[in-house]
């Protein structure tokens, strides 16, 4: 294990509910208002009353739009004319491709060279250019900046950003306006962008309420770093690359602003097993005929195997994307 640097002494946090609300204003009538789904089947094997925010029926068919466009909105003209980039395994990056369509700037896209081949082609169906790299020999941080300034363009970051973190917690901010008495909220863990967004409207939301709301973050057994550097206190980096199906949850150590977040947000995290995770993507598609990816069906996993145990609460839970192509389905599901 590596460690990062000390946590910061508490003091003032890269995001606030005042972000989230802005970001909500920019994404208003460009995000699609994603359905919160109900399942009596669900409810049953959680023992609880289950609330799935469906974010694989966004633009691009994830949650990652909203920070993306959010991102690209808060730049000015001068900053869209030298065009963006951005470092992706595949859900960020359709959705930094697509915002910078809508916007008319040029995109290009850092990719792993072992990212799933539909979100690469998505990206690049989207106009943006994919440049890639070894995920297991390059560090994917500095050849994003390498390639951002070779081209003079904006870095857009995945996660660590606070435009993009607050446009993730629009998420959040549909689901508690959706159903204002959750007990519960379950979200899946990558980096964290999304967690940090979710994790600070629901402090607001409990703090306006004077209920609290637990706070519970997911991630695969094998990239647990989030877990491991809560305990710690400071963020602790894991000595190699994660493997998991779930591709888009596989970091090696918490975003430097993201931790800043959850650290003093977040209740606690909880890891899930592959096994866990494809027998969720079964029941999804059999009970509540709905199809996610490994990484966008890990939250709701974690509550189907008892992991988020609150007998009777009302629980909510991202389905974070649906970005998986047929084979790969039927190869995980035994469809």
């Amino acid at each position: 294990m590596s460690d990062g640097p000390p946590s910061e002494q508490p003091g003032p946090l890269p995001i606030e509910r005042a972000d989230v609300d802005a970001a909500a204003r920019r994404l208003a009538g460009v995000a699609h208002r994603t359905p919160v789904l109900r399942s009596t089947h669900l409810d049953e094997l959680a023992g609880a009353e289950v609330h799935i925010k469906a974010e694989c029926f966004q633009r691009t068919g994830s949650f990652k739009f909203r920070g993306a466009y959010n991102a690209l909105a808060s730049l000015d003209e001068a900053e869209r004319r030298r065009g963006v980039v951005t470092v992706s395994s595949g859900n960020h990056a359709a959705a930094v491709a697509l915002a910078a369509r809508l916007f008319g700037v040029p995109a290009t896209v850092v990719m792993p060279s072992d990212a799933p081949g539909n979100k690469r082609a998505a990206t690049e169906g989207y106009g943006a250019r994919v440049v890639t790299y070894d995920r297991y020999r390059e560090d994917r941080e500095a050849r994003g900046r390498q390639v951002a300034a070779e081209l003079g363009a904006v870095l857009i970051a995945p996660y660590d950003q606070a435009e993009v973190m607050a446009g993730q917690g629009t998420l959040a901010l549909e689901l508690f306006e959706e159903v204002p008495e959750l007990d519960v909220l379950v979200v899946c863990v990558g980096r964290g962008g999304l967690m940090a967004g979710c994790a600070t409207v629901a402090r607001s939301v409990a703090e306006a309420r004077g209920r609290a709301v637990e706070v519970v973050g997911v991630e695969p057994e094998a990239s647990d770093d989030h877990r491991r550097s809560l305990a710690a206190g400071r963020r602790v980096g894991l000595d190699a690359v994660p493997r998991s199906i779930a591709d888009g949850q596989l970091a090696t150590i918490p975003g430097a602003l993201t931790f800043a977040v959850n650290q003093r947000r977040v209740d606690r995290f909880v890891t899930v097993a592959d096994d866990e995770i494809v027998a969720t993507m079964r029941t999804l598609f059999e009970r509540v005929k709905v199809v996610a990816e490994p990484s966008g069906a890990s939250a709701l996993a974690a509550v189907l195997a008892g992991t988020v145990a609150r007998p009777g609460s009302r629980i909510g839970v991202t389905l974070s994307g649906g970005n998986i192509d047929v084979e790969r389905f039927r190869s995980l599901t035994g469809g």
